[in-house]
């Protein structure tokens, strides 16, 4: 496989700015870094501090004069040939971003597949972001344009290390500002793969820039003037933060939080269909991601689908079909929930600790586990765990499973389960969350439909991708218009 300088092992991660790989000093703390797979070492992490972010800054700024006067229909020729170059790398990208985060190469793989289909929304963006105009008066005309921000700057969590950074700035270069990220500090080294091949397809030197860090290069993004607009994923916690921090000082602040979504299965569920889907979505990327479904609400008599789930999520395999969970601190984190349940009382239906993978024993690993038996209210029914843990909870009816639904302070997404037409638009109807699936477990949607959130799940206003993304990343100027002639003539006159 291909080595890039962004990837090498034993050696200080570095930032990319002014269009190349590069240091920056600071006196922050090093970081070491380990892959989940194994434990080996990855490699260190000098965060950012606010003097290597003001730096940075200076560099996006003066190169936005350029690229902003830039028409977009050339400014998205970049996106194509970044598109281009993403799918033909998407082995080595895929390789990456499982060895830093621990999900299989296939996960990775399609995660980077719908972050592209981000990528082919910005180069439409030519044929979206054309204004209105209309004759308002005899004489008169009202019109609208978009401008760009300038300096704007994503955010982006550990479990999507490409995917999440291309929700954001495919559509913020094409509407012409530049674009500062800052990745999770423990998936540093995929987002300057990403880096290097915008820089590759053509984009301008300081256009798209990578600020590696924590929490204090975070602080200093959200405090500095020269950001107009920031963008944040993560856990809900974190993202009230940001949007008060970053609001503060005067920025448009977007936080996309945490969830605890729900499934609903009902009695005339198709139990091959359910099985397999929940299990796919409260499994898949061993449970650390934002749309996993980790609380399945069984409506009446529907044994044989918990039966069915049970004996399916048996034969992932952790390690093969399962990656590994991020840090041994989210390992302890997860085992501890599981812990806490089975000394209330609750049935360990299949059972995730103590799991070993042979050959990766330094990695930090849970198998799948089902709860049942759990109480509504329980920690495990309310808390996003952010593993492969599935809680069972049991209601009589229908009524009863969306007053749990729609009881959590999350509302990033709800599934159904049923072959009723009637039964999927009530819960399509009534349930509180920005996403809905309906015999769907991971219910995120296709471009151009837009990805986020209600309630705790999401902390300023629109979504994140499709038109709403292109409306965070710009401002509307309104322009109404009069002319008057002159002695009934023209200059052509």
């Amino acid at each position: 496989m291909p080595t890039s300088s962004a990837t090498k092992s034993n050696s200080a991660v570095p930032h990319f700015f002014s269009g190349k790989s590069q240091p920056l000093s600071s006196s922050l703390p090093v970081l070491k870094l380990n892959s989940p797979i194994d434990g080996a070492f990855l490699g260190e992490l000098h965060p950012a501090n606010a003097e290597g972010v003001d730096k940075v800054v200076a560099v996006a700024k003066k190169a936005f004069a350029g690229w902003s006067a830039t028409p977009i229909k050339d400014r998205v020729q970049v996106l194509f040939k970044f598109k281009q170059l993403v799918e033909d790398d998407i082995a080595r990208i895929s390789e990456q971003a499982s060895r830093e985060n621990g999900k299989t190469p296939a996960e990775a793989e399609a995660g980077i597949r719908k972050g592209i289909e981000v990528v082919e929304y910005a180069t439409a963006l030519p044929n979206l972001i054309a204004g209105n105009i209309l004759a308002v008066s005899s004489g008169v005309d009202c019109h609208t344009r978009r401008y760009p921000l300038g300096v704007v700057a994503g955010i982006t969590p550990f479990n999507f290390p490409a995917m999440v950074p291309m929700w954001m700035f495919p559509i913020a270069l094409a509407c012409g500002n530049s674009f500062i990220l800052k990745p999770s500090e423990q998936v540093p080294f995929t987002p300057l793969l990403l880096a290097e091949l915008l820089t590759k397809a053509g984009l301008p030197d300081g256009v798209f820039n990578v600020v590696q860090g924590n929490r204090p290069t975070v602080e200093a993004l959200l405090d500095h003037p020269g950001i107009a607009a920031v963008a944040f994923v993560g856990s809900t916690n974190v993202a009230r933060q940001v949007h008060a921090r970053g609001t503060a000082t005067g920025k448009r602040v977007l936080a996309l939080g945490g969830a605890k979504n729900h499934v609903v299965v009902v009695p005339d569920a198709d139990p091959e269909i359910t099985a397999r889907n929940v299990v796919s979505s409260a499994m898949g990327c061993a449970g650390q991601r934002c749309m996993a479904a980790s609380v399945m609400v069984a409506v009446g008599e529907v044994e044989p689908i918990v039966k069915a789930i049970v004996e399916s999520a048996k034969t992932v395999r952790t390690g093969t079909d399962m990656g590994a969970i991020i840090n041994p601190a989210a390992l302890e984190k997860i085992n501890g929930y599981i812990d806490r349940a089975e000394k209330r009382g609750a049935k360990i239906l299949l059972d995730g600790r103590n799991v070993k993978v042979s050959g990766k024993e330094g990695g930090n690993y849970v198998g799948p586990t089902v709860i049942d038996d759990v109480k509504i209210g329980d920690e495990c029914a309310c808390d996003e765990i952010f593993g492969p843990v599935l809680t069972v909870l049991r209601v009589k009816t229908l009524s009863e499973a969306m007053e749990i639904v729609n009881a959590t302070p999350y509302g990033n997404a709800a599934s159904i389960y049923t072959s009723d037409g009637a039964t999927a638009a009530q819960f399509e109807d009534q349930a509180q969350a920005g996403m809905i699936g309906v015999n769907i477990g991971v219910p995120v949607p296709r471009e151009p439909f837009s990805f986020g959130g209600w309630k705790n799940s999401k902390f300023g206003h629109g979504d994140i991708t499709g038109s709403d993304g292109m409306n965070f990343w710009t401002q509307a100027k309104k322009v109404t218009r009069k002319w008057s002639a002159r002695h009934g003539g023209n200059w052509m006159s």
